[in-house]
C-alpha cells in the first residue's frame, strides 16, 4: 500500500509540473514587397529585421492554362528573394503574392468556376512556391463580382487547403501558409484613405474588423493593414478646409493630413500608425501588415509599428513571466499539499496497523500468560 500511494503522489506531482500549456499564435509583422521598374528598390534594401513575414508580389493567373505565370523578370526576382531577405533575418517567413490590382479578374473568375481549372491553378501555385523557396501563398482577388464568384472562391479555398495538407504529408515538409488579402473600395470623397474610426458612417476600419468578427472569423486570423501611402484630392472650396497646415493629426478618425491651397492629402504618419497597432493589440488580432515596404522612407513607419510591438510585447512578456511564476508556485503548493495529505494518510494507516498489531500481540501474550499462571 505505501508504494502504491507514493507512486500516485509522484504522478500527481509530475502531471502538475509538466502539463503543457496551450500554444498561442505569435504576433506577426508583415511587409509587402512590390518590385517596380519605375523606381529601383532592391530586395537587398529591405530591412527584414523589422518583420516576421515578407510577401513578394506578383504572380498572375494564365487565362489559357489557369496556372500561375511569371514574366522572366519576375522569375529572376523570385529565384533570389527568400535567400536574400533571410540574410538579415534567418527566422523570416516568405510568401508569394497572387493576383492584385493588375490581375486578370475574368481569368480568375473562370478559374474558380471549374474543378479542372482550379486543380491546375492549385498544383502550379504549390509547385511554384516550393521551387522558389516560399513558405506560403497569399491570394488577392479584386474583386469577386457575383454570388457564384464568392461561392466558387470558397470551394477553391477548401480544395487548396486540402491539396496543401496532402503535399506536406507526401513531401514531409512544413505545410505552406495560405492567406487572403482584402481591401476596401476606394471612394471619391475627400477623407482618410484608411480611417480607423468615422463617426459619420460605417466606412472605416473598426467597423470592418467588427463585421469580420461578428461573421465568425477568429480574431487571431485577422491582420490589420497599414497603408504606407496617401490619397490627394483637389478641393472644390478651399475655404471650408481652413488655413494651410503642415502635417496634422486627427485622433477622431486616426489619420494624418496636410493641406495647401486646393490640395488635401490624407495619409498615415507615426501617430496614426502607433494608434492602429495599439488597436490591433487591444482587439487581439494576429498582427499587422504594411503596404508596401518600398514606400517607407528610412523605415520610419515600420520602426514605429515595430516599436509599439516591442513595448507591448515587453509588458506582455513580463505579465506572462508573472503568470508562469504564479502557476509554478500554485503547482508546487498543490503538489506539496497533495503529497503531505497522502503521506499523512499513510502515517495514520501505518499507525493504526501497528497499534492493532500491538494490541493483538498484547492479547495473545495475555492469554499465554494467564494459561501459564494457571498451570503454575
Amino acid at each position: 500500500m505505501p508504494k502504491i500511494i507514493l507512486t500516485v503522489v509522484f504522478y500527481i506531482f509530475l502531471s502538475l509540473q509538466l502539463r503543457p500549456s496551450i500554444a498561442q499564435p505569435d504576433w506577426i509583422r508583415v511587409g509587402y514587397y512590390s518590385y517596380s521598374s519605375d523606381y529601383e528598390f532592391l530586395i537587398s534594401d529591405i530591412n527584414s529585421s523589422l518583420f516576421t513575414n515578407i510577401i513578394c508580389t506578383y504572380a498572375s493567373v494564365n487565362s489559357t492554362s489557369y496556372q500561375l505565370s511569371l514574366s522572366p523578370t519576375d522569375a529572376e526576382h523570385f529565384s533570389t528573394f527568400t535567400r536574400t531577405v533571410k540574410q538579415k533575418n534567418s527566422s523570416l517567413t516568405t510568401l508569394l503574392f497572387i493576383g492584385g490590382s493588375n490581375a486578370n479578374n475574368s481569368a480568375i473568375s473562370l478559374m474558380v468556376s471549374d474543378f479542372s481549372y482550379r486543380k491546375s491553378f492549385i498544383d502550379s501555385s504549390i509547385k511554384l512556391a516550393r521551387l522558389y523557396g516560399f513558405q506560403g501563398l497569399d491570394f488577392d482577388w479584386h474583386f469577386p463580382h457575383t454570388s457564384s464568384d464568392v461561392f466558387n472562391m470558397e470551394v477553391l479555398f477548401q480544395e487548396w487547403r486540402a491539396a496543401i495538407d496532402l503535399e506536406a504529408t507526401d513531401s514531409v515538409q512544413s505545410q505552406l501558409i495560405l492567406t487572403v488579402y482584402n481591401q476596401p473600395l476606394v471612394n471619391n470623397l475627400t477623407g482618410a484613405q484608411a480611417a480607423l474610426y468615422d463617426p459619420s458612417n460605417f466606412v472605416n476600419t473598426d467597423f470592418g474588423i467588427r463585421e469580420w468578427i461578428n461573421g465568425g472569423l477568429s480574431t487571431n486570423k485577422l491582420v490589420l493593414s497599414l497603408p504606407l501611402f496617401g490619397y490627394a484630392w483637389m478641393l472644390d472650396n478651399p475655404m471650408e478646409n481652413g488655413p494651410d497646415v503642415h502635417v496634422n493629426y486627427n485622433s477622431t478618425y486616426v489619420v494624418n493630413y496636410w493641406t495647401k491651397g486646393t490640395t488635401w492629402i490624407g495619409f498615415d504618419d507615426v501617430e496614426a500608425v502607433r494608434a492602429k497597432v495599439s488597436y490591433a493589440k487591444e482587439k487581439k488580432l494576429l498582427g499587422y501588415h504594411v503596404w508596401n515596404v518600398s514606400d517607407d522612407v528610412n523605415w520610419v513607419l515600420s520602426k514605429t509599428a515595430a516599436g509599439v510591438d516591442v513595448n507591448n510585447s515587453s509588458v506582455q512578456e513580463d505579465n506572462k513571466i508573472g503568470q508562469n511564476n504564479e502557476r509554478h508556485l500554485l503547482a508546487i503548493l498543490l503538489s506539496t499539499t497533495a503529497a503531505f495529505a497522502l503521506l499523512l494518510g499513510i502515517f495514520v494507516i501505518f499507525y493504526c496497523w501497528r497499534r492493532n498489531l500491538k494490541l493483538k500481540g498484547i492479547n495473545e501474550y495475555t492469554k499465554i500468560a494467564r494459561g501459564s499462571f494457571k498451570n503454575d
